[in-house]
């Protein structure tokens, strides 16, 4: 029968026999030395190690679990690493000598010298780890560079072939003006600055994960309240990739499209609950989040309606495809596609929500990627918006970088939001005190100089400004022809709804002492070159009743989205009149559908009157039984 046996039948376990005076001490050997000092060894618990293993005396019998893990880690792929072979050869050195000493010593005097030893055989494992970590950075450095010399390899190729791949630029370039970073989509991070970390993440406590998502996003963290998550039906694809810029859109899946078709006959039914029921089949279709949020902030819910807005852009951030990049500033969506228009208004509705929190600079993040998607058209028309987040968010240097580098191809001097924005993002740049003397002066000079311009292009705005302001002009001023009330009424209409959409947005900004007193320097300016007879004056006149005529229809539905009551009440009679829904306000006429909506047979449209007068009552009135 084998020990093991025995052991087992007597109820013993492995390491639980009695222990004798030496049985504390015992030493690893390799095997050569085990055969060679055999005959030497008492009858104490020795141990022979395996192979390429020091000689170590040990005094607690379990120190060797810890060891031999040790050993075990400095083993890569069934080789030592060269870095440590040195200090084994050493060490085993040191052992046989050791063990080729005679043990002359009583049991009490090696019980003593077995506490130095351990620690020498403790530092000897620590410093062969250290070498094994430097080793490792060594090989980490040199793979780095490796890869460095590759990418490098890549760009040349690249520029040699005039090939590009989708994605984010690399990292040498500079950064585009419309490049986003991803922290500054998150709320948090501009909060923690005002308020600090403590006061923002004071009241959250660490939740237990109920629900499993599937992907961390970007643009909104998904909470516990939310239904669970599964794909909606919801995807996108690429459509195309050349000159550096890739071309995305969404597709809906066939379950997809029945859910849409019941949410346009909900919207049409005009009865909101209809719209919560859908939601209960499907939570995360994203037009029946938009339009239950415009129902939920027009009831004062707005809490509510962000968090509806959130779960609408989760939703879409999931279906996103791997090669679309929310910072690149490449990659396009068409708005001319249903489809797309959906995330757009998504983008557009959270930055509202953001503003309104008092969080700027993420609201000017999500400007940027809403212009980003689309520059060369702007269906949401972002330009009439950018500068004004961009000084709420005191980033002067950001908006005067984006009117040096847009000015030649997309004259934004003659928009009037930018026409005063500049200047007054110079001004208040000048005085800032951790500047250079001369790049302060250099600032102001440049502030009054293109504030001149603004004033002579656009007269019809500094009344109404002042008004705003609550400031009383001076004489001089309000009965000047030039700056007069025959300014205002002589603006072409479309003028007219640009510098009303600016004011009911921008005009607080404006109210500064210093802001006024400088705006006053400069209107008195301008008053001597109308008096001295300037060319410019009458250029600027002329330019204004040929480039405003009429408004684009994407300026009409920024006016819609944007709620500022002077310029929608500005708007054309032949916009009002149309029927606007919120999840899709003025659609292009150019749409690209690429789907049909199924055809309703209803008794209205055969034109029966009664039906018709029934219907204009009770609006989910039919006639079938």
């Amino acid at each position: 029968m084998s020990r093991r046996a025995l052991r087992r039948l007597r109820g013993e376990q492995r390491g639980q026999e009695p222990l004798g005076p030496d049985a504390l001490q015992f030493v690893l050997l390799d095997d050569d030395d085990a055969e060679e000092e055999g005959p030497k060894q008492g009858s104490g618990g020795r141990r022979p190690g395996g192979a390429g293993k020091e000689g170590v005396r040990v005094n607690n019998r379990f120190e060797l679990i810890n060891i031999e893990d040790l050993e075990d880690d400095l083993v890569v792929n069934g080789e030592r690493s060269d870095c440590t072979l040195p200090d084994a050869v050493s060490s085993g050195n040191k052992g046989r000598a050791q063990r080729g000493k005679p043990e002359t010593k009583q049991d009490e005097d090696v019980a003593k010298a077995g506490s130095p030893e351990q620690s020498n055989a403790s530092g000897k494992l620590r410093k062969k780890k250290k070498k094994q970590k430097n080793k490792k950075n060594c090989t980490g450095d040199s793979s780095e560079n490796g890869l460095e010399d590759i990418d490098r390899i890549l760009e040349r190729i690249e520029d040699s072939s005039g090939f590009s791949h989708p994605g984010p630029p690399p990292l040498n370039s500079r950064k585009q003006v419309l490049y986003v970073e991803h922290r500054h989509l998150n709320p948090d991070t501009e909060l923690k600055r005002y308020f600090g970390a403590r006061a923002v993440l004071g009241e959250q406590r660490p939740r237990q994960r109920q629900r499993v998502y599937p992907k961390c996003t970007w643009l909104t963290t998904p909470k516990s309240t939310w239904p669970r998550y599964s794909k909606p039906g919801l995807s996108m694809r690429l459509l195309e990739s050349k000159k550096g810029l890739s071309f995305f859109a969404f597709e809906h899946s066939e379950e997809y499209q029945q859910a849409q078709h019941k949410f346009l006959v909900a919207v049409e039914s005009m009865e909101p609950n209809n719209i919560v029921v859908l939601l209960q089949t499907s939570p995360y279709h994203v037009d029946s989040l938009l339009q239950l949020s415009d129902a939920c902030r027009f009831q004062e819910d707005q809490e509510m309606a962000r968090d509806l807005i959130e779960r609408a852009l989760y939703s879409m951030e999931c279906a996103f495809h791997p090669l679309f990049s929310l910072t690149s500033g490449t990659c396009r969506l068409d708005y001319r596609r249903p489809e797309n228009r959906s995330f757009y208004l998504a983008l557009y509705k959270q930055m509202s929500f953001l503003e309104k929190r008092g969080c700027p600079r993420t609201a000017l993040e999500y400007c940027k990627l809403i212009l980003s998607l689309e520059p060369d058209e702007d269906p949401l028309c972002m330009l009439l918006l950018i500068d004004h987040l961009a000084l709420r968010a005191r980033n002067y240097e950001y908006l005067i970088r984006l009117f040096q580098e847009w000015e030649a191809h997309r004259n934004l001097s003659q928009l009037p939001n930018f026409a005063f924005s500049v200047p007054l993002a110079y001004f208040l740049l000048s005085q800032q005190t951790d500047l250079p003397e001369h790049e302060l002066t250099s600032a102001r000079q440049q502030a009054s100089l293109l504030i001149q311009q603004a004033l002579t292009m656009f007269p019809g705005a500094l009344m109404p400004l002042l008004e705003y302001c609550s400031v009383r002009p001076d004489a001089t001023v309000s009965n000047h022809r030039f700056f007069g009330p025959d300014a205002e009424i002589s603006q072409p209409p479309a003028l007219s709804q640009l510098v009303s959409l600016y004011l009911g947005r921008s005009h607080f900004l404006w109210k500064e002492p210093a802001t006024m007193s400088w705006l006053e320097e400069n209107v008195r300016e301008v008053l001597q070159a109308v008096d001295a007879g300037d060319s410019a004056v009458e250029a600027c006149e002329n330019r204004r009743k040929v480039l405003y005529q009429r408004a684009p229809r994407n300026i009409h539905r920024h006016v819609i989205l944007s709620e500022i009551k002077e310029a929608v009440a500005a708007l054309p009679s032949d916009v009002t009149t149309q029927s606007v829904m919120g999840f899709d306000p003025l659609p292009p006429l150019d749409t690209i559908y690429s789907y049909v909506r199924p055809e309703r047979l209803s008794p209205v449209s055969h034109g029966n009157t009664i039906a018709l007068f029934f219907r204009s009552l009770l609006p989910n009135y039919t006639t079938e039984l």
